[in-house]
């Protein structure tokens, strides 16, 4: 195995890996198929930082950089009371949150849930069923009878031209929505004329992309805040840029210093120039819905750990090195290997990892399994998850880099399943992150969860696009 990762896996790995030299060989293969060199993490930096520049500099680059039309930053002194709504998957989340001063807050929120017609039909019935989810709401609360307008941030999380802080033409959809009437246009409006439709007091004073939700959040609670990251199902990051260097902006002179930045990293590296990609990653990436394209996140999000995983362990079924060479109906089946079950795996401290067996026998129907069988599946997931989180750390350092924060330092907002449950994930970011900068970067960086950060984000900049002159 590559000095490399015996240093980085070995140190939360309970077994190394038995069996027969065949299986030896194939498990110090596929190490190899998956490392990231300290190199190759300043190689991936560099690149990283070049593209932030070119995205900076025009419109259209592979990494987007979009202003978010943010201006300053929470102070945490805020107080009031806006509204918040987060659209961007199977639920609807409605927020009444109410800024108290002192970086406090209290939130209240409910879920609806977006049927596959909705998310398919006509936008205007989707707009409609979100105005009649707000009522309801509204109704609930007794919010309904206030005289003057509630600010209400919106969070979409779908790709947006922004043109202003309330304005943003969709540019396609994702995540399984494709709402017919939509696309090219502006959604503020939209859904603005629902709620006056329904006659709700309601103005949408700010569209929002998660990640400067994110940053937004934690900036109120914290104000060395300097990065907003989703780090989930799928990923992205924002964080401050000076105006200076927004070298595309095109919306005339505003006085202010800095603005949120939403990087659309997800896109970096689709050129394939500085990433290894192994057959297992190129495998995905056909069958995915959009080859070619959000390269960096097919391989750190948690969409795809699963079936990289999964493309691992066929691989080995197919040269007989696992299970005896049976696979079953459900692990032939594409993303039936979730990310969920890796940390299941990764977690596993049972001295026969019976609960890795229940994984592979009882929920993926494996014939049977053994001891090595379950360690090798083990340093499979380990690989995968351990090449996620130093590329995750790849990008962080990018930032970091080039906004000058390594001697300064900042805390950087993580939303997202991945960064909150799978295990020693923080820990090998940092252990990137101390490759790239040094020890002393522990010290000066630190990871702070932002759960469900977009519904008070959207708030704050509701309050701060309320509060802000007009761009």
């Amino acid at each position: 195995m590559s000095a490399w990762l015996s240093r980085k896996v070995s140190a939360f790995t309970i077994h190394d890996v038995d069996g027969s030299e065949a299986q030896k060989e194939a498990v110090n293969y596929i190490a190899k198929e998956f490392e990231v060199s300290t190199e190759n993490l300043r190689t991936i930096v560099k690149q990283f930082n070049e593209d932030i520049d070119k995205g900076l500099q025009r419109h259209g680059a592979t990494v987007a950089m979009i202003p978010s039309f943010v201006q300053g930053r929470p102070t945490g002194q805020e107080k009031g009371k806006y509204l918040a709504l987060d659209l961007g998957g199977t639920n609807l989340r409605v927020c009444e949150v109410n800024l108290l001063g002192d970086s406090k807050v209290t939130i209240h929120q409910q879920k609806f849930v977006v049927s596959n017609e909705l998310k398919t039909g006509e936008m205007r019935h989707l707009c409609d069923y979100i105005a009649d989810c707000v009522d309801s709401f509204l109704t609930e609360n007794g919010s309904d009878k206030l005289d003057s307008d509630l600010q209400l941030g919106f969070t979409f999380s779908f790709p947006v031209n922004q043109t202003a802080i309330n304005r943003g033409t969709l540019m396609q959809w994702t995540k399984g929505f494709d709402c017919h009437g939509a696309i090219g246009k502006d959604v503020v409006i939209m859904l603005q004329d629902s709620f006056r439709r329904k006659n709700l007091n309601v103005n949408i004073a700010a569209i929002v992309n998660d990640t400067v939700g994110t940053l937004m959040a934690n900036g109120y609670r914290d104000p060395k805040s300097h990065m907003g990251v989703i780090l989930g199902t799928g990923t992205n990051a924002a964080y401050y840029e000076k105006m200076e260097k927004i070298l595309k902006w095109d919306h005339g002179e505003i006085n202010v210093p800095e603005m949120a930045v939403n990087m659309e990293w997800g896109a970096f590296d689709n050129e394939r120039r500085v990433i290894h990609l192994t057959p297992y990653d190129n495998k995905l990436d056909r069958e995915s819905i959009n080859p070619r394209f959000q390269i960096y996140e097919k391989l750190i999000s948690g969409m795809y750990l699963g079936e990289i995983a999964r493309n691992v362990l066929l691989h080995l079924i197919d040269r007989t090195l696992l299970f005896n060479g049976l696979s079953s109906i459900d692990l032939n089946k594409q993303w039936s290997f979730e990310t969920a079950y890796m940390s299941t795996i990764e977690a596993d401290a049972t001295q026969d990892l019976s609960d890795t067996q229940h994984v592979l026998e009882s929920i993926l129907a494996i014939p049977t399994t053994t001891l090595i069988d379950r360690q090798i599946v083990k340093k499979v997931c380990e690989f995968v998850g351990v090449r996620a989180a130093r590329l995750s750390a790849a990008g962080l350092g990018a930032v970091l880099s080039h906004c000058n924060k390594v001697e300064e330092g900042c805390t950087i907002a993580i939303d997202g399943s991945v960064f909150e449950f799978y295990p020693n994930f923080a820990d090998n970011m940092m252990a990137g992150l101390k490759e790239l900068f040094g020890d002393q970067i522990e010290n000066k960086v630190k990871f702070s969860l932002a759960r469900d950060g977009s519904g008070l984000g959207a708030a704050v900049i509701a309050m701060m696009a309320h509060n802000a002159p007009k761009i």
